[in-house]
């Protein structure tokens, strides 16, 4: 999925105060400025700056305008990350250079993965493991399932998200490297179609300290 404008405006601007090339304190420019420099409408800059501000990285002044927080926050904000990359999501995070890999692979489905799926044991299913890292330091790894015959989830209407800090899986400690016995933030993933039927499941793992606050934001009809 393309990444919507207003997303990319919060990148930008998330990258820069969690850098600090934007300090505490400092004055945005205003909606008319930013409109202006990003070629698009007020609409879409307030979304930005209402993102922003559900991250926890500026606060609203009334009359005055918007400042960069005193104390930021990494917040994961749901679902506009699901419509980028890692390289993207990561990448807005920092500046350091960030490195994902990824390993493809035709597997047979064990017990879990075809109870999650909804399908036969032994039945051909796709997984993805991708790791990323920032730095060199890594940051997050994940374990991406779904039936052989479907790709990607553009058939999904539904994503459900269970967050928990837990006792991570040996490839997942070894690649986050995390001691025996120590925890992880994990997020757990179903993309649902209009049918009810799951059409991928991800286990995503981070350092626990990685981020402070989980938001989620969704479409009330």
């Amino acid at each position: 999925m393309a990444e919507p404008a207003y997303v990319s405006i919060a990148g930008d601007y998330a990258r820069r105060i969690r850098t600090g090339e934007l300090s505490p304190g400092t004055q945005l420019p205003s909606y008319w400025e930013i409109a202006q420099r990003s070629g698009v409408s007020d609409i879409v800059v307030r979304k930005a700056i209402e993102l922003l501000r559900n991250q926890g990285l500026v606060r609203s002044e009334s009359r005055r305008g918007v400042f960069v927080a005193s104390r930021t926050n990494l917040v994961r904000i749901s679902p506009e990350r699901q419509m980028q990359d890692p390289e993207t999501t990561f990448g807005n995070e920092t500046e350091r250079e960030v490195r994902v890999e990824r390993d493809i692979e035709q597997v047979a489905a064990t017990s879990e993965i075809a109870e999650a799926l909804g399908l036969e044991i032994g039945s051909e299913v796709s997984r993805v493991v991708t790791r990323a890292s920032e730095g060199g330091r890594p940051i997050s790894i994940s374990d991406t399932y779904q039936p052989a015959q479907i790709e990607g989830i553009s058939t999904a209407k539904v994503l459900e998200e269970t967050i928990r800090d837990r006792i991570p899986s040996a490839e997942h400690a070894e690649w986050l490297q995390v001691s025996s016995g120590g925890l992880v933030k994990s997020v757990h993933q179903r993309f649902v179609d209009a049918d009810g039927g799951v059409v991928m499941v991800s286990d995503v793992s981070y350092p626990r300290d990685r981020y402070d606050a989980f938001v989620f934001r969704m479409t009330l009809d």
